[in-house]
Parts: C-alpha cells; sequence; structure tokens
C-alpha cells in the first residue's frame, strides 16, 4: 500500500516521514558538531557541505511531503482519541512544519549571503539570489540557531506523544506510522465474510 487510507498511512508517507526525522536528528547533531570546528580543523569544510548538502535535501523531501498531502487523502485520527489531544497533536504538526521551513530557508539564506550557490554532494548546485541584504548572514544564523532548537523541542514532545498513544493510550497511532494498516472498512469485509464461511462449514 503505497498510498494513505482514512485509517492509515501508506508507504510512502512513511518512508519520507522517518527519512526527515533521521536527517533531522543528523543535521542537528552536525551542527552542534559543527561549532566547535575551527577553520583550521581537518573536517571544516568536509561537514559544513555535507550539511548543506543533508539541508537541501531535507528541503525537497519538504516540498514532496506537502505536495503528497495536498493531492492524497489523510488519515484520521484514531478511534477513541479525544478532541482536545487531536487539537494538541495537530498544532504540534503544524510547528514542526513551521520550525522545517524557518530552518531550511534561514540555512540557505546562510550558505548564499555571498553570492554563491550550495553544491549538492557536488550533483548540481542551487543557485544564491541576485541580491542580499546587509549582515544577512548573522541574522539568518540567529533565526537558524534557534528554530533549530525549537524544532528539536516540539520534535521531543511530538515523539512523547506518540509513545504515550502506543504505551498509554494502547492505539495504533504510532504503529500505523511504521508500517501500513488494513482499512477499518477492509476488515469488517473479511471478519464477515471469515464469519459467513465459518458458518456454512458448521451447518
Amino acid at each position: 500500500m503505497l498510498k494513505n487510507s482514512k485509517s492509515s498511512y501508506g508507504w510512502v508517507a512513511i518512508l519520507v516521514h522517518w527519512l526527515m526525522a533521521l536527517g533531522v536528528f543528523g543535521l542537528f547533531g552536525l551542527g552542534v558538531y559543527m561549532v566547535e570546528l575551527t577553520y583550521y580543523d581537518a573536517w571544516y569544510k568536509g561537514s559544513l557541505d555535507l550539511h548543506k548538502s543533508v539541508g537541501i535535501t531535507l528541503a525537497a523531501l519538504l516540498l514532496f511531503r506537502f505536495g503528497w498531502r495536498l493531492l492524497g487523502t489523510q488519515p484520521e485520527p484514531v478511534a477513541g482519541s479525544s478532541k482536545a489531544m487531536n487539537l494538541v497533536a495537530h498544532s504540534v504538526h503544524k510547528l514542526i512544519y513551521l520550525a522545517l521551513i524557518v530552518i531550511v530557508t534561514s540555512g540557505y539564506l546562510i550558505s548564499t549571503a555571498d553570492g554563491r550557490a550550495i553544491e549538492v554532494f557536488n550533483l548540481f548546485a542551487v543557485p544564491a539570489l541576485p541580491e542580499s541584504v546587509a549582515n544577512q548572514e548573522d541574522i539568518a544564523g540567529k533565526i537558524h540557531f534557534y528554530a533549530a532548537y525549537g524544532l528539536i523541542a516540539v520534535v521531543v514532545l511530538h515523539a512523547l506523544g506518540a509513545l504515550k498513544h502506543h504505551f498509554i493510550d494502547k492505539d495504533k497511532t504510532l504503529i500505523r506510522m511504521i508500517k501500513p494498516l488494513k482499512d477499518d472498512l477492509h476488515e469488517k469485509i473479511t471478519i464477515r465474510h471469515s464469519t459467513k464461511c465459518c458458518t456454512f462449514l458448521n451447518s
């Protein structure tokens, strides 16, 4: 099942979700490591190039995810979940998306402040804007820094919510982001069909 259904995420959404999660934590860890390096450290340029390349990849995944959400079906909240918790979860998702947009935009503005394009894994280049503003790198850098820490805080909250659903509420919220689940309608038809078969065999 590649596409989403009313009760489950498909493989495409699941794969993009975990790739983005891996990218976010990888970039954050690399960013924390990079601030301790000096210009003369052996991996200063290499870590910077990797950070930029993965950042552009994350931006592409984010755009794809937006398109996939707009064009596809979005699963409904699991049965039994409260409206208040659904509202909190929806708000957290919006904050994650907002933080990601701010981070990739500010990261782009940092990297292109000197007018140079961003080389992505030495495969292609993302051009800089034709104009820049005064102190663009410093301003965008501060925004990038605070947005990154804010994103990690919200993602941790998101993860705790998923664990609550799994271990306390014991519903399928976390499971359906790990693997696609059958639609409730499909399950009902399967159960009904199995019941009829058993009735026929026992008659």
